[in-house]
Order: C-alpha cells, then structure tokens, then sequence
C-alpha cells in the first residue's frame, strides 16, 4: 500500500480552525480537538437561534409599538389597535411602527388618529 502523508493538508486545516475559533476563551481557541468541538457547538448553537432572532426582535417591535401607543392614549393597548389596523387594511410592518413610534412620534400619531377615525 502507498503511504499517505497528510502534512500539508492537515496543516492546512489545523490553521483554518483555530483561525475559525480566535476569540474564544481558555483552551479552545489554542488546541485544535478543543477548538473542533467548540466550532461546532457555536455552529449548531448559531443554525437554531438563527430563528429565535425574528421572533426576539418581532417581540421588541410589539412592546415599542405598545409604548408609543399608551404615550398617545393610556387606554388605547397594542392588541386592539392593531386588530383594527388590519380591519382597516393598514399594512405597515410592525419593523416601522416601532420605529416611527421611537424617533418619529408626530407620524405615528397621524397613523394611530387614521385607524382611531
């Protein structure tokens, strides 16, 4: 049988995952076989909260959105108001409601007054 000498190869591969793992803390970012199982934690940890993320920010937007809308009204609540945008056929994501309520608070007044009337 031939012999296989893997020196470059694995060189290579050694550089590329302790590049991957800078950063990382005590012996995973210096050992490659500590490093390899970090890596692939952080990858299988990034692939499932990949979809949390929309669901954290879609959370954020709602309490925005809530807060701008008790500034105007403190009886008026999130859900009622955007039970009746939609009746209305509003359709303004909730990513520039909230981002009208916090820097622009005339127009999401204009806004809440056209779903009000």
């Amino acid at each position: 049988m031939t012999r296989v000498k893997k020196a470059v190869n694995a060189l290579k591969n050694r550089r590329s995952v302790l590049r991957q793992a800078k950063g990382f803390r005590f012996r995973r970012s210096n050992t490659e076989r500590a490093a390899n199982e970090a890596l692939a934690h952080a990858g299988a940890y990034s692939f499932a909260h990949r979809r949390d993320k929309k669901g954290d920010f879609r959370r954020l937007w709602n309490v925005r959105i809530n807060a701008g809308l008790r500034a105007i009204d403190p009886k008026l609540s999130y859900s009622k108001w955007i039970g009746a945008a939609k009746k209305q056929g509003i359709a303004i994501d909730r990513k520039i409601l909230a981002e009208l309520a916090a820097s622009k608070p005339e127009a999401f007044k204009k806004i809440v007054a056209s779903v009000k009337a």
